[in-house]
């Protein structure tokens, strides 16, 4: 069902990481209060999935390369396969390319991400993770983490990741896996995992983690989208099959939401890798993490406030 009882009690007191609107059911809107996750089946279509599969390819095979995305690649396997879908595993910053970034704009998407946001939208980070077989050489395991470690905006609770799956995902591909509950905690410590190397690029995580908190693995459809909140500690596994594991995403956020100065916080340290990859990338001299977000930032309803 997608439309909510109407009730005379406002739900304010009730509900927190949610607003109140009609197409959540109370029960959809407690999940998402008590697990910090919603899982929506088939909301995105076979038919945008392929556009989006194609667009993927035709970058892979620099047939397109959109202005400031960041195309990262299994370095190892370069001369073993070239410019191929076996390289990249991850188009990171999309914003550019008109195709992928249609993921942002679908109407199916955005009504839900207005639940969690409101009706002014921004769309703030985006990626399509292509999740290679397993190597020796190379792991493509994300550990558990928070992505709010990666955003200097707050409040948390008006910043929702739709991430839709573009071909069944479970865990042997190396599916989601999240900790219900934990996006009622506050932001943890990350850096890189001592895992000898094993480690991609910015891929941190969280350096104490509670190997007792139960896990969940979302099993997914081609099409079934998850919506989740910055807090929730998630990762993903090991792809133990030949084949690729694709997702879209995109972290939106309300465009009341405000950047915050992330120095002597435990996000510092990523603030200077990030300003000093970016730096390198377009040979500038001066870059500030308020800066990046900027650019990376896009409006996709209502109007822009401060984001």
């Amino acid at each position: 069902p997608t439309s909510a009882q109407v009730s005379v009690v406002p739900h304010s007191e009730r509900f927190c990481y949610t607003l109140d609107n009609d197409l959540l059911t109370t029960q959809q809107r407690q999940f998402y209060e008590d697990n910090g996750y919603l899982l929506i089946k088939k909301l995105v279509s076979d038919e945008d999935i392929e556009r989006f599969r194609r667009e993927f390819m035709r970058i892979c095979k620099r047939e397109v390369n959109p202005p400031g995305a960041m195309i990262m690649k299994d370095e190892s396997l370069k001369s073993q396969f070239g410019q191929s879908e076996k390289v990249v595993n991850k188009v990171q910053d999309f914003q550019e390319d008109e195709e992928l970034f249609r993921y942002c704009t679908l109407p199916e998407v955005l009504k839900y991400v207005e639940c969690f946001t409101g009706p002014n939208i921004m769309a703030m980070h985006t990626m399509l993770i292509n999740k290679l077989p397993d190597s020796d050489k190379q792991t493509f395991l994300h550990p558990m983490h928070q992505d709010l470690h990666y955003f200097p905006f707050r409040p948390a609770s008006r910043i929702v990741c739709a991430w839709t799956a573009m071909e069944r995902a479970d865990q042997d591909n190396g599916c989601l896996v999240v900790q219900p509950g934990t996006h009622k905690t506050t932001l943890k410590p990350h850096g890189y995992p001592k895992w000898e190397g094993k480690t991609n690029k910015l891929f941190h995580g969280l350096l104490d983690e509670d190997e007792k908190t139960p896990k969940v693995h979302l099993v997914m459809e081609k099409g079934d989208t998850v919506f989740f909140h910055p807090l929730l500690i998630h990762g993903s596994g090991i792809n133990r099959t030949s084949g690729f594991r694709k997702s879209i995403s995109c972290h939106f956020a309300s465009s009341e939401c405000y950047y915050i100065d992330v120095k002597n916080t435990t996000q510092e340290h990523l603030e200077k890798e990030l300003e000093e990859m970016v730096r390198k990338k377009y040979n500038a001299t001066s870059v500030e993490l308020k800066d990046i977000w900027n650019f990376r930032a896009r409006l996709v309803q209502g109007e822009r406030i401060n984001l």
